[in-house]
């Protein structure tokens, strides 16, 4: 049961490559449907997997999980309206590829075994690098190539790190299955210092997918050239998936009780993902390459939240989720303002307000949420991860935190504001005239999937299901000595 889930959309998604060009259009809603009922029978029913050991159901898994199978179900059906709109020539390995980057992302969310999980994350790479030359650019062929090369040696980083995790269980004359569980039960006998050399490389490596400061390089270019849906993938459930592994090894840390020295070197991360976004959304000219920092920025808050501990951690996971809801809302948002304008750079757009009033209350909506505005779920979040940080005694640091996110709304909202208000003459528009554009017809399925998205936060903000919140606490229960 725990295995075919993952095993469904890679064999959908191997189908869709030899499929007529339009005909994966509908496999891909079908796929979604079927993969959002096995992920809630998972989530019901939690039954073991075939290969005990290598999959299982976890907290932390259940939740990315579900995060996944719902973003994958209402972008497919955006997607159907987005191809019709575009200029994607080979729809089949679009579909293809998409259904085998759900399969792989899928697995990570399953894994339970410090290898199958390398290998899970290495998979998403291969399966998401055609999603980004989806448009065969010389810019899209740059950033599929910055994209594979970097996560390469990012994820080959994982991989020595996960090595030198056994080679402190060797040192430590400890013989177990290499499975989390295991490893958290004996922890204690792990050499210290293997163990935190290969945290730092484990960090490295799986942060660098995960788009931390100084390694989220690929990450602008790479969201930024892919198609909207792939976009919203990407930043809404990709980063999730590295940042899984690092949750996963740093419990491995605090059941040693080297818990303050991951928290740390997460903190430290955490902050230079931050001050980065902060600086580069300032002059950014592009509004997709806007959102892939802003991306970056709350990829350091859950790191942040997750190096202080505690209430940082729960923080953080409702960062996570509620980041996943909106960041994907607004790339489909912004898959929208391309098509109308034809033009990512924000000088030639405007007026969107007018001329595509229902993506406007999606785009400004979704401004409002990720920005932390009360009471979106972005803004409880960072309130636990700073209320636990002055707990904590990291003052300098929370310091840091709360002036770098001020200057990114400041930069932030400066460039909606333009998209939303500036003056657009569409009116005029003159069919000899490569200088205008034309707005978008606003179709049901173009739209409707942003608003499910917000209004899935903005429901778990006043309420949130004992379920999931009970997973949520066992989620997050071995780091920082729980909900303190």
């Amino acid at each position: 049961m725990v295995e075919i889930v993952f095993l469904t959309p890679f064999i959908t998604g191997i189908l869709a490559f030899f499929l007529p060009k339009r005909a994966g259009r509908q496999l891909l809603v079908g796929t979604g449907t079927i993969h959002l009922f096995l992920s809630l029978l998972l989530w019901k029913n939690r039954p073991e997997a075939i290969f005990k050991g290598y999959f299982a159901v976890t907290p932390e898994g259940l939740l990315s999980l579900l995060v996944i199978s719902l973003l994958f179900f209402l972008i497919s059906i955006y997607t159907i309206g987005y191809l019709k709109e575009s200029d994607i020539l080979k729809e089949n390995i679009f579909s293809g590829s998409i259904l085998l980057f759900l399969s792989t992302m899928t697995m990570v969310t399953l894994s339970d075994h410090i290898m199958v999980l390398w290998i899970a994350i290495e998979a998403t790479t291969l399966a998401s690098a055609p999603l980004i030359y989806t448009h065969r650019s010389s810019a899209s062929l740059e950033a599929t190539w910055k994209y594979v090369l970097i996560c390469s040696v990012g994820i080959a980083m994982a991989l020595l790190g996960s090595v030198l995790i056994t080679l402190a269980m060797d040192i430590g004359n400890v013989d177990v299955p290499l499975s989390y569980p295991a490893l958290v039960s004996v922890a204690q006998k792990l050499d210290p210092l293997w163990l935190k050399a290969g945290f730092v490389f484990i960090l490295v490596g799986y942060g660098t997918k995960m788009g931390l400061a100084p390694m989220h390089t690929w990450l602008p270019d790479a969201h930024s050239e892919a198609p909207s849906p792939a976009s919203a993938l990407l930043s809404g459930v990709l980063l999730n998936c590295a940042y899984l592994g690092i949750f996963k090894t740093n419990k491995i840390m605090y059941a040693a009780g080297l818990g303050d020295f991951s928290g740390m070197i997460l903190i430290v991360f955490g902050l230079m993902s931050i001050l980065a976004a902060a600086t580069f959304i300032l002059k950014q000219n592009e509004y997709k390459r806007m959102l892939a920092y802003s991306s970056i920025e709350n990829m350091g808050i859950i790191a942040f939240g997750t190096g202080v501990g505690g209430l940082g951690v729960y923080g953080a996971v409702l960062c996570m989720i509620h980041h996943s809801l909106i960041k994907s809302s607004l790339f489909l948002s912004s898959g929208n303002i391309l098509l109308g304008y034809k033009d990512r750079l924000i000088k030639n757009t405007g007026d969107m307000v007018r001329c595509m009033p229902k993506t406007f209350i999606a785009f400004f909506a979704g401004f409002a949420g990720i920005a932390g505005f009360p009471p979106f779920g972005i803004f409880i979040g960072e309130l636990f991860i700073i209320v636990a940080a002055f707990r904590t005694g990291h003052y300098v640091a929370v310091g840091i935190f709360i002036l770098s996110l001020c200057v990114i709304f400041a930069g932030f909202a400066n460039q909606v504001m333009k998209i939303s208000f500036n003056n657009f003459d569409n009116d005029s528009y003159d069919k000899g005239d490569s200088n205008k554009k034309v707005c978008l017809t606003e179709k049901a399925s173009l739209v409707w999937p942003q608003y499910i998205l917000l209004l899935t936060s903005l429901i778990l903000c006043f309420f949130i299901p004992d379920t999931l919140y009970q997973t949520i606490v066992e989620a997050v229960t071995a780091i920082g000595g729980g909900l303190k």
